[in-house]
């Protein structure tokens, strides 16, 4: 996802010093009111209890505040607004929470598809409290799950781009076109908000009913749980094959998940920074090895695969032949990129679905090996045994026949004005045993 700090005149995103938005509305044309985080806004003051945890520093500095902001109303006659039960923090809300953009960013391609003022949040569940006269597909009182992109359909672009022809609408060619800002999914628009506030507007298309037997709890954890499937089903292992899932938050949990459900006879190991991620990955048939130090991470990850390291003196090692078929990378730093194709088999697949500042990294094995280095963006269509529905689709009838339980994966939730706790809890995982936070409104 993205990660932007400033914008132009036009409310387009750009890099460098934050130029901060006053945002407010004038109550005598506003009669119905809600409370919302809106990010792009002058920052209050807030000292972090900890000076040495860049990431509470961060977040002492973020451009985010509560605000007293109108209700949406349907942006369009084929649109509908949700009131909100749970809104997940996803990997990326918390990158940009915590400002931890790194110091080699100024040049990201996607500097262009985020505008402010916007209000963060896209792991929605909520329920519908009013639609425009054209939606068809979803009803007043309906419990929802969001799908966030701002693609064609929500656009109003017809007819729609080849990528969302083929149902990859985090591909959609037309995210800056249309009568939306700019922007790539909810939360990152301006003119459509998100979750971390009491209502949302959303497109019909956006909105994917729940069964009544699937939880809140367990409805919020949709999203993360789409993104690591289409890593995994763009991306799947050989039979018999070994498998390293890079990661134990919420898309490495769920890699895992959907690794052990789709994928029995593959065996799987789990890097883990922090003990509540490890136990969790252990839940779910997972080998566990922990990050750090490196040394002992190859040396662990290469004799469970069956590898053999190739020592060199005053360097790291690499494993060749190498005995492990695809990584998932949850990460994506330099260092989880180096350990990746160190580890890998000739002509594995690492598979990036974590997103991180750029950073240098030793990348000769990626050649030597001949390794394929793969992106791997959020979701859309996907096919599973067969059966081709939307990755939150797949999601809903899993949970519901009892075929995906990631009970214990949402360790905390918080009220919205909780919402420094609710960040400090994600600054300080090894403390806290955090591993996805929610929004809680019910």
């Amino acid at each position: 996802m993205v990660v932007l700090v400033s914008q132009d005149h036009r409310g387009r995103a750009i890099l460098g010093p934050a130029r901060l938005h006053q945002y407010g509305h004038q109550r005598s044309h506003l009669p119905h009111m809600m409370q919302a985080l809106l990010y792009g806004v002058r920052p209050e003051r807030w000292t972090p209890p900890d000076q040495d945890n860049q990431l509470l520093v961060g977040l002492s500095q973020v451009p985010m505040r509560m605000e007293e902001m109108a209700q949406p109303r349907p942006i369009r006659s084929d649109w509908a607004v949700a009131r909100t039960r749970l809104t997940g923090i996803c990997g990326s809300d918390a990158k940009q929470v915590f400002m931890d953009f790194g110091d080699d960013y100024t040049d990201s391609a996607l500097n262009g598809l985020f505008t402010f003022p916007t209000v963060l949040g896209h792991e929605v569940v909520a329920d519908i409290v009013e639609v425009g006269p054209e939606v068809t597909t979803v009803e007043v009182g309906q419990r929802v799950v969001l799908n966030p992109w701002l693609s064609c359909g929500p656009r109003g672009i017809d007819p729609p781009c080849g990528s969302c022809l083929q149902g990859d609408f985090s591909l959609c060619w037309h995210f800056t076109e249309g009568p939306l800002a700019p922007g790539i999914h909810t939360g990152t628009s301006k003119d459509a908000p998100g979750g971390f506030a009491e209502y949302l507007p959303a497109h019909q298309s956006m909105l994917l009913p729940v069964p009544d037997s699937v939880s809140d709890e367990a409805a919020v954890l949709a999203d993360p749980f789409a993104v690591s499937l289409h890593s995994v089903t763009r991306h799947p292992p050989p039979p018999g094959g070994k498998v390293l899932v890079y990661g134990g938050g919420a898309l490495g949990t769920t890699a895992t998940a959907i690794l052990r459900t789709l994928h029995p006879d593959v065996d799987v190991m789990v890097v883990a920074r922090f003990p509540a991620q490890a136990a969790l990955a252990r839940r779910l048939g997972a080998t566990v090895v922990h990050p750090f130090p490196v040394e002992q991470l190859l040396e662990e990850a290469a004799a469970w695969s069956g590898g053999v390291l190739q020592r060199v003196p005053g360097a790291l090692p690499m494993a060749h032949p190498g005995g492990i078929d695809v990584v998932y990378d949850t990460v994506g730093t330099g260092e989880t990129a180096a350990i990746g194709v160190r580890l890998l088999k000739a002509r594995g697949t690492m598979v990036k679905s974590g997103v991180h500042a750029p950073e240098r990294w030793e990348w000769s094995p990626l050649y030597f090996k001949e390794i394929s280095w793969v992106g791997s963006n959020a979701f859309g269509i996907e096919e599973v045994e067969g059966l081709r529905l939307h990755g939150i689709s797949h999601y809903l009838r899993m949970a519901e026949a009892g075929r995906i339980d990631l009970s214990g994966m949402l360790t905390h939730t918080f009220r919205l004005d909780q919402w420094r706790e609710a960040f400090s809890s994600l600054a300080t995982q090894e403390q806290s045993g955090a591993i996805k936070v929610a929004f809680d409104f019910r």
